[in-house]
């Protein structure tokens, strides 16, 4: 009778340090995959920022006007030639 119960002590004490093994086992998983995530995060927000100074460098207006007049000849129009719309007046 005692036997019995030191195997199903000892049954239950294997499953017992299995089940914490595999426990920290996927937590140091879980914690690596998430500071890999955290990284790229980071890389993520460091790009978008560049890419934020870049997208302003290229919109600027004083470099659209001088790709305008250079690349594409275009110029100013006389002031005889602009016209002025009321948006509310239709």
């Amino acid at each position: 009778m005692i036997t019995r119960i030191n195997l199903l002590l000892l049954a239950a004490l294997v499953v017992c340090a299995l089940s914490l093994v595999t426990s920290r086992h996927q937590a140091r998983k879980s914690f690596v995959d998430l500071e890999r995530e955290q990284t790229l995060s980071r890389a993520y927000e460091v790009e978008f920022g560049q890419l934020q100074i870049e997208q302003s460098t290229w919109a600027m207006p004083a470099r659209m006007e001088k790709i305008a007049r250079e690349q594409l000849h275009m110029q100013l129009p006389g002031t005889g030639r602009i016209q002025v719309l009321d948006r509310d007046r239709r």
